[in-house]
């Protein structure tokens, strides 16, 4: 499976969040881990973060 890598701020605009809270949110377990690149870069694998889209999605459909 091949999957493209977004930096932090095109995950944040995917999700319309900010950076920070990005970073938050996959600090505290709610949202994918970003994946080591190099050593000073990272970033969100597309397949991931569009699976966590997905999800909210599915949970908001439920509540309603």
């Amino acid at each position: 499976m091949s999957s493209r890598i977004l930096k932090a701020k095109e995950v944040a605009e995917r999700v319309s969040i900010s950076t920070s809270q990005v970073y938050r949110l996959a600090r505290d377990g709610r949202f994918p881990k970003p994946v080591k690149i190099t050593e000073n870069r990272s970033g969100w694998l597309e397949t991931e973060v569009d699976q966590w889209i997905d999800e909210c999605i599915r949970r908001s459909r439920l509540a309603s």
